[in-house]
């Protein structure tokens, strides 16, 4: 992809999240609260980019790597970390970074925050003598499923 493109795809993405509200851990932490008041209004946001993404991803899945049906500790360990800083704070990592561009202290602890566990993660990673984030050995065979693009159905 040309970098333009990816520069014109991470501007509107970014103004996506600003105009629906997605850099506002308010918003957010009231649509996780779902006990007490509750705002559904993201759940429409979320529909909105779920059918978008639906048409493009079909388009592309022959360019895409197929799916891992895969569970491992690392996957369930990694969700529920997301899940919880998610709803502790209110971001997830797009809308932390967009939200820096308005100067918001608490998106700024959030990825320094990301930041240093994405570096912690890679050093454990590295010193259990791991390669990759996938947690996958040097010289270890990748998985048959992950070897050919014409695996995913097309």
């Amino acid at each position: 992809m040309h970098p333009i493109f990816a520069l014109l795809i991470g501007l509107v993405f970014g103004l996506g999240l600003c105009l629906s509200g997605m850099t506002a851990p308010t918003k957010v932490l009231g649509f996780l609260d779902v006990g007490g008041a509750w705002d559904p209004s993201l759940a429409f946001v979320m529909a909105g980019a779920i059918g978008v993404g639906f048409f493009f991803f079909r388009a592309a899945r022959t360019r895409l790597a197929p799916p891992s049906h895969r569970l491992d500790p690392a996957l369930v360990v990694g969700s529920a970390l997301f899940g919880a800083g998610w709803g502790l704070v209110g971001f997830c990592p797009g809308p932390a970074l967009a939200a820096l561009a308005w100067g918001e202290p608490k998106a700024l602890a959030f990825v320094a925050a990301m930041v240093a566990g994405t570096l912690l993660q890679r050093l454990l990673a590295t010193l259990a003598g791991n390669d990759s984030h996938f947690g996958r050995r040097p010289g270890a065979a990748i998985e048959p499923s992950l070897r050919s693009a014409g695996a995913c159905g097309a």
